[in-house]
């Protein structure tokens, strides 16, 4: 990750805004995610699990099968995936908060490894995890 400016998490519902719906992502988000010469995303590798178990329940459609946005993402020069390791879980089950989305603790716990901003829509991260950013 060498070489850019500032690294951020993207949570689930900004990773999907940013690649299909950049309507619904705030002046600031946007400003962010383009600025891409710079900025540096993080994805957890548990926000595609999120994203295809919403998409088998019908609730999301992202315009193409999991496996093939997996491939985009992972293409994508200012994008780093993170596989979910021991030392994240470990993080996740130290957290000190009641949530129960095993993807939201997961995405915080992430960022809170590598103390890096969240950006996400999401006031019950954005409330517990100060370097969150909307």
């Amino acid at each position: 990750m060498g070489g850019f400016g500032l690294t951020y998490v993207l949570d689930t519902c900004t990773m999907i805004w940013w690649t299909n719906k950049a309507e619904k992502l705030s002046e600031t988000v946007k400003r962010i995610l383009t600025n891409t010469s710079d900025n540096h995303f993080v994805i957890s590798s548990i926000s595609f699990w999120e994203t295809g178990i919403k998409i088998k329940r019908g609730i999301l459609d992202i315009g193409m099968a999991v496996e093939d946005y997996v491939r985009k993402m992972q293409m994508a020069a200012e994008v780093s995936i993170i596989s979910v390791d021991e030392n994240i879980w470990i993080e996740n089950l130290n957290l000190n908060w009641e949530h129960r989305d095993p993807a939201d603790r997961t995405i915080v716990a992430t960022a809170k490894l590598r103390s890096i901003p969240i950006i996400t829509k999401d006031r019950i991260i954005r409330d517990y995890y100060s370097a969150a950013v909307w």
